[in-house]
């Protein structure tokens, strides 16, 4: 860390170690805030944002008074981002999927179809506000299904094709995303069962092979055995970016590095649970993902400039705020009668809206809070968390891609 003073202003210079270690003292702080905020706690509002969002007004603070800047090296952003998505496919077991039936398929396509509405919605509103393509895009679908860890790597992208504010425009919108997610999903899925007089099907049960698939071996891992799961993430990393790059270059576009390793990661895990390469752990693999993730949003939080959004926020709120009502409305009359007109259905619809503008964590609250009060919905709570976690990426990133060459790279190329 270099500090030396610029034209009056303090002017820190943080290297790639220290930006590490200030963004996990960072994630530290978030979640004692968390812990000790029921609003941020009963939200669902992560650690490593509340933690990111509490330095960036620092660095707002002397932005305005002109007396202190910060500069990071973020070297460590991209590689953090990718391992997280990597587990994420290494989760992803197609076991999961068989055992769904038809009606996980019908949501999977369901939330798929929502996507695509999501963009063009983003498209044709922020036409009528003056918002570019970008980042009308980055609030839709990226931020309301992808979170964070999407608007901000594709964040990252756009950046990388001249909209510097994007990385911000995407934390805002997945943020406020966020916070409506678990605004609009209980209440929804209560209105449904009022109005209804809706009852959980006691005849159901959980599959119990369903928890096997993901549970932990049971037995004490090895070193040799830590070591393949690692390396298995860092294979699936690298071949991952390849892939990447050869679709890019197939597309003629920035293509995120991360889709090809989630892709990679799930062909990985499904053959493996055929051959049997290595023995497999999930909650160890999770682990890992959490750890990534939590410290790519620190680090990517933090070293966001606040007062660069100013000319662009109002354009970005209109945008999510139509998303939102899309998905109440999508939800609440279309969606509810797909799936079945039952209770199911309506948990499931309050599934949607957790990680249709949120996150699959924000479902879940969702599902839990209305289960709590009315009943167990056990077809809702294995199928949305499935779809939420990966399937929904099937579809919705491809078309996303697809709007960006077509919006976007036509406008820039």
């Amino acid at each position: 860390m270099v500090f030396e003073t610029v034209e009056n202003i303090l002017s820190i210079n943080v290297d790639s170690i220290t930006t590490l270690a200030l963004a996990a003292i960072l994630l530290l702080i978030g979640q004692f805030i968390k812990n000790r905020v029921g609003f941020l706690d009963k939200y669902c509002i992560p650690a490593p944002v509340v933690g990111g969002f509490l330095f960036m007004f620092l660095t707002f603070i002397g932005h305005i008074t002109g007396s202190f800047s910060f500069t990071f090296d973020n070297y460590y952003q991209s590689a953090f981002m990718l391992a997280f998505f990597t587990t994420v496919g290494l989760g992803a077991s197609f076991t999961l999927l068989k055992k769904g039936g038809v009606l996980l398929v019908i949501y999977w396509l369901t939330a798929g179809v929502i996507s695509v509405f999501q963009n063009l919605i983003g498209i044709g509103v922020g036409k009528l506000v003056g918002l570019e393509a970008p980042y009308a895009l980055l609030s839709s679908a990226i931020s309301m299904i992808g979170g964070h860890g999407a608007a901000l790597s594709y964040g990252t992208t756009f950046a990388d094709m001249g909209y510097s504010n994007a990385p911000l425009v995407g934390a805002a919108a997945a943020t406020f995303g966020l916070i409506s997610a678990v605004l609009v999903g209980g209440p929804l899925g209560r209105r449904l069962i009022v109005k209804y007089d809706l009852k959980p099907d006691e005849q159901v049960s959980l599959d119990s092979s369903v928890e096997k698939v993901n549970a932990a071996t049971g037995h004490k891992l090895t070193g040799q055995d830590i070591i393949k799961n690692v390396t298995a993430i860092l294979v699936c990393m690298a071949v991952g970016t390849m892939v990447s790059g050869w679709i890019g270059k197939l597309i003629n576009l920035s293509f995120p590095t991360y889709v090809g390793a989630m892709f990679v990661a799930i062909i990985v895990r499904n053959v493996n649970e055929k051959a049997h390469f290595y023995q497999f752990d999930y909650p160890m693999v999770e682990g890992i993902g959490d750890v990534m993730l939590s410290l790519y949003l620190s680090m990517a939080l933090m070293t966001l400039k606040l007062w660069e959004l100013a000319g662009l926020i109002g354009g970005v709120m209109i945008v999510v705020a139509c998303q939102v009502v899309f998905m109440i409305l999508i939800a609440y009359f279309v969606v509810f009668r797909i799936l079945g007109k039952n209770y199911d259905a309506a948990v499931m619809c309050a599934g949607l809206c957790g990680h249709g503008l949120g996150a699959t964590p924000s479902a879940i609250v969702n599902m839990a809070a209305v289960n709590e009060r009315y009943g167990m919905s056990y077809r809702a709570m294995m199928i949305v968390p499935i779809v939420g976690a990966f399937l929904v990426d099937m579809i919705y990133q491809p078309q996303t891609i697809w709007f960006i060459k077509t919006f976007v790279q036509a406008v820039t190329g």
